[in-house]
């Protein structure tokens, strides 16, 4: 059906009839979407023949790149063999199985997954889980979790108010009630004039007074990104984390992971939270399990949790249709073994990784870039009206956020065959874990080259 419509017939269609996440459709409509047409490797390629590099691995996700036959070979077996079976009524399937023993395996302290379709329908189980757990232990009033502004745990209503996005709070009256904020460890935003290290402490004090401001009697956990992604790839000093986790352990509150981006090598490590040194109760889990070559997420529960559950909580009231999806499994598990077959967990820590880090480090002479930085293989770097500024400052100025620079930067992007997001007038990338170093060189290549055209456009506006 699709060859014999033109491009502008289906955005015309696309226009009329989806309705896409996180997009103003009226604006869309009058543009039109990109329609990608095929991809392979870290490439995708829209339906007029543009072959565009992949700075996002799709949404975070394509960790092991493009057409990878495994994957698909895989869920064609399964689906010619069992399509799909619940997990209700004491009944489960072999690739559900597998699969967790297989993530079992891969995560020490771990013991027990609770499978689900999607990160945001893990972290509406998280919310369940904690919640019952503390009741189980007798003390029911230990339902609040508390969480940082500028978070992304999710777009379903618990997500979202798990979440620290005010503008997704605005629609629908959220966050529920049972959820608090505290500010996210963003030395930009808030270390000035401040050793990072210092910072990082100072910024995990703020949970401390949060727990005391609303008792510790009422709090059952506290959730983070290992490193913050949606946000703009918050990378935390190395202080940070092993204070949030000497914290929670004062006050025996449990720490939720979220390693829905973080999980699986994102960050040169099979999860996050072991590159950043602590060690959480429970951890939600997306994307990078099967690439985003099949809807599967879940959360991995600790030996204190799953433990006390499994002995003492009798029903656990909450499931999914999807939960422990057969064809999902399947998919994971090969995926999985791609990524220990091919060492790329290994090679972003050692390899890839550190050149990424390097080259984002270079780009701190481009006239138009402040604080650039990256961890594995997440990067972010900041569009700077200009450096310098006073001490007590984030060492540049800023462009007037109504002027949109990110997305004027984002635009050139795709006009010159890069995706890479913008967070603001922030700039990230996470690419695809299977790059080679030449790739990442080609990524860093066309960076700058977006980089210049966007300072030249930004000159020409007269908006620096």
């Amino acid at each position: 059906m699709n060859a014999s419509l033109s491009t502008r017939e289906l955005q015309a269609l696309d226009s009329a009839h989806f309705i896409h996440p996180f997009t103003d459709t009226k604006a869309l409509a009058a543009k039109g979407a990109r329609i990608i047409s095929k991809a392979e490797g870290i490439w995708i390629t829209d339906r007029e023949g543009h072959r565009i590099l992949d700075g996002m691995s799709g949404l975070w996700c394509v960790n092991v790149g493009y057409g990878r036959t495994e994957l698909a070979d895989a869920a064609h077996r399964q689906m010619a063999e069992l399509p799909y079976y619940n997990s209700f009524f004491q009944t489960t399937t072999e690739p559900s199985i597998l699969l967790a023993a297989k993530l079992a395996e891969l995560s020490p302290g771990f013991s027990r997954v609770f499978f689900s379709g999607s990160g945001s329908e893990g972290n509406d189980t998280v919310l369940r889980l904690v919640r019952h757990y503390w009741s189980v232990m007798g003390q029911p009033k230990r339902s609040t979790i508390i969480s940082r502004w500028n978070a992304y745990h999710g777009s379903t209503v618990a997500g979202a108010s798990l979440g620290g996005m005010k503008y997704m709070h605005e629609q629908g009256g959220l966050p529920i009630p049972g959820i608090a904020h505290i500010d996210q460890p963003y030395w930009v935003e808030h270390g000035h004039g401040m050793d990072r290290e210092a910072f990082g402490k100072l910024a995990a004090s703020w949970l401390e007074d949060k727990i005391l401001e609303l008792g510790p009697e009422n709090v059952g956990a506290f959730i983070g990104e290992p490193v913050q992604g949606a946000g703009g790839v918050i990378i935390p000093p190395a202080s940070y984390w092993t204070e949030i986790e000497r914290i929670c352990r004062k006050y025996d509150i449990l720490i939720v992971a979220d390693e829905v981006i973080c999980g699986f090598g994102r960050l040169g490590s099979w999860w996050g939270s072991q590159r950043m040194g602590f060690k959480p109760d429970l951890m939600t889990f997306a994307k990078g399990v099967t690439s985003g070559y099949f809807p599967l997420g879940g959360v991995m529960v600790g030996d204190r949790v799953g433990e006390a559950i499994v002995e003492k909580g009798g029903e656990f009231e909450h499931g999914y249709t999807y939960s422990g999806h057969p064809v999902a499994c399947a998919v994971a598990l090969a995926n999985l073994d791609i990524i220990e077959r091919e060492g790329l967990v290994q090679r972003v820590a050692e390899v890839t990784g550190p050149r990424l880090r390097k080259g984002f480090a270079a780009l701190a002479d481009h006239p138009l870039v402040a604080e650039p930085e990256a961890l594995g293989f997440v990067a972010g770097l900041v569009l700077a009206k200009e450096k310098g500024g006073p001490a007590d400052g984030p060492g540049f100025v800023p462009f007037a956020p109504e002027l949109g620079v990110g997305m004027v930067c984002r635009q050139h992007c795709f006009d010159n065959g890069l995706v890479m997001r913008a967070v603001g007038d922030r700039m990230i990338v996470a690419p695809p874990l299977c790059m080679t170093e030449d790739e990442v060189d080609e990524l860093l290549r066309r960076i700058r080259y977006c980089l210049d055209r966007t300072y030249e456009d930004v000159r020409a506006r007269g908006w620096c």
